[in-house]
Parts: structure tokens; sequence; C-alpha cells
């Protein structure tokens, strides 16, 4: 997805449009939100995380089943599972000795599914 930006994609002009900055700055979110963005897509930046999400987006899962559908050790997915609860995307259930996950609410998957139309285009 490297792209070479040639003269055409450059402004030529010094002028700073006061109006447009100013209406820009008003709505931009404070910094602690942005570096909490940041953070998120950080997360969202690791394939076997992505693979986890994806997984859970069709059904619950636990560690044992996550293991054996993405070929890794349960010692690994549980490392990802922290992650990704830590990090609100994912939640949990016992029943008994299992311990099911899940996408954590309708934002995760929207999230996921704005993502993958995106690079499907």
């Amino acid at each position: 997805m490297t792209r070479i930006f040639d003269e055409a994609d450059r402004c030529d002009c010094n002028v700073i449009h006061e109006d447009v900055v100013n209406h820009v700055r008003k709505r931009m979110p404070d910094d602690n939100a942005v570096m909490d963005l940041g953070d998120l897509f950080k997360v969202f930046a690791d394939s076997t995380r992505l693979k986890i999400l994806c997984a859970l987006r069709n059904s619950e899962m636990c560690t044992c089943d996550l293991s054996a559908l993405l070929g890794m050790t349960q010692s690994a997915v549980s490392h990802q599972l922290r992650v990704l609860k830590q990090s609100n995307l994912v939640k949990n259930r016992r029943d008994g000795k299992v311990v099911y996950y899940s996408i954590a609410d309708d934002h995760v998957e929207t999230m996921i599914d704005n993502g993958m139309e995106h690079v499907l285009e």
C-alpha cells in the first residue's frame, strides 16, 4: 500500500484557512482520547488477535477451541485473550471449568466489519 506522492499531491499555497482550522480545532478530541485510540489500534494491529476476534465474531469459544482453530498453544491464545480483554474488546463467562469468550459489544463487531469492508473493496 505504499504510495509515491507526486507534485499534484502537494499544496502550493501558503494561505492558512483560519475558519477551517478553527472549526476543526473545536471538534478535535483531547490528547488523552487520541492516545487511547492509538492504543486500541495497536491491539488491532496484531494478526493473531484479529484472527481471534474474527473467530469470536462468529461464535462464543473457549481457549481450547481457539487453540485448535488457530493451531496455537492454549498459553499463546490465553495471552492474546488477556490483551483483548484488557482492551475491552472481548468478555468472558464461566460455565463450570470452562471459560467462554465472546466479542464485548456491537462496537467491536462494527469495527471488524468496517475494517474488513475497507480492505476488501
